[in-house]
């Protein structure tokens, strides 16, 4: 496994290993650690309090991490837009999830976009599932102003066990 954190774990208090765990990496493989001089720091801690976020399902601080006017942008469907929309998406998405881990793979940051490359395992409705997923996050001002996420959305839904896209369903 090679994975790229860009957060020296002196920034969170934790060493290394203890930073991978807490979104499920193990510190076995290539590990490299941030430049000395932090740059993107803040923004891979925004990204990183997402992940634990969906890893607890805490669907309130996955909104809060958000802008008021941020976009949550599935690139196959329309994007949603407003902390409210967005709470609307995820409250009923989250009303079948069981359990949900963000394995991170990468993590990288350029300015203020962050870079993950992760698989999702969830447990929908009693049905086991897994999906690779690549996400490009804008951060600005501590918060999510754009996340952008790409897989293949038949994939998902059929690792979801569903036959309705759950997004027309909240329409």
């Amino acid at each position: 496994m090679n994975i790229t954190i860009r957060r020296p774990a002196r920034a969170l208090g934790l060493s290394l290993a203890a930073s991978l765990a807490l979104v499920g990496c193990s510190a076995a493989g290539d590990v490299k650690a941030a430049s000395p001089d932090g740059a993107g720091e803040e923004e891979i801690a925004v990204v990183m309090d997402m992940v634990d976020a969906w890893n607890n399902t805490d669907w309130e601080k996955v909104v809060d991490l958000f802008a008021d006017d941020g976009v949550l942008h599935s690139m196959m469907i329309d994007p949603i837009t407003g902390k409210e929309s967005i709470r609307a998406r995820i409250n009923h998405m989250g009303e079948g999830l069981e359990s949900i881990t963000l394995h991170v793979k990468n993590i990288g940051v350029g300015g203020n976009v962050v870079f993950i490359e992760r698989v999702d395992e969830f447990i929908y409705n009693g049905h086991a599932g897994e999906v690779p997923v690549a996400g490009v996050i804008e951060i600005v001002d501590g918060k999510v102003k754009v996340w952008r996420e790409y897989y293949d959305r038949d994939e998902l839904l059929s690792e979801m066990g569903v036959t309705v896209d759950f997004d027309s369903e909240a329409r």
